[in-house]
């Protein structure tokens, strides 16, 4: 086992976001060829305010089928089928000022039942070569959010990813396990 997953193993419950950021600094970044495939999501907490709405509300991961069809966000369909959900209706700028109205079981109950309208083939992000931190790599763009995703290597199977949001100083984080 490499440090950088004896580091995420002792880190997987959360860690300070500074530490986080340093972490993902001693990683490489990805390619394209790197992220294509299915990846099931885990947020790794670090006190940022979405921490643990993702999971109160089902994500399973996130899909990359080439660099231009990108599905971000998979949820569990009524059989437990991962499927790609539109991200474009979240509130992104409500659940950042907000989130904790939107982890309540009246919330969760509502996005249970609105799940499968919100269902998609369409994909609704792309990737990019980027230069993240000093560090080339390749970022997740969202088509209709102001949200980017940038990922670095633990493993060829195991990524560690950011989320970048417009007007947010602080980044949400992520891990990403192949399938």
């Amino acid at each position: 086992m490499t440090d950088a997953e004896r580091w995420v193993q002792r880190h997987r419950g959360g860690a300070a976001a500074a530490d986080v950021l340093a972490f993902a600094d001693r990683l490489p970044g990805v390619t394209v060829a790197v992220l294509t495939g299915r990846w099931r999501g885990a947020e790794l907490p670090t006190g940022h305010p979405l921490d643990g709405l993702l999971t109160a509300h089902g994500w399973w991961g996130k899909e990359v089928l080439d660099a231009d069809t990108v599905h971000p966000l998979l949820f569990p369909d009524r059989s437990g089928r991962p499927r790609p959900v539109d991200p474009t209706l979240a509130p992104l700028a409500l659940l950042h000022r907000r989130p904790g109205p939107a982890r309540s079981r009246p919330a969760r109950l509502a996005f249970a039942v609105a799940r499968p309208l919100l269902t998609t083939r369409r994909p609704a992000a792309r990737l990019w070569p980027v230069v993240h931190r000093g560090v080339p790599t390749t970022a997740l763009v969202y088509d209709r959010l102001p949200v980017v995703d940038v990922f670095r290597q633990v493993t060829p199977d195991l990524l560690l990813g950011l989320m970048d949001a417009r007007g947010r100083p602080d980044r949400f984080a992520f891990l990403l396990e192949r399938t």
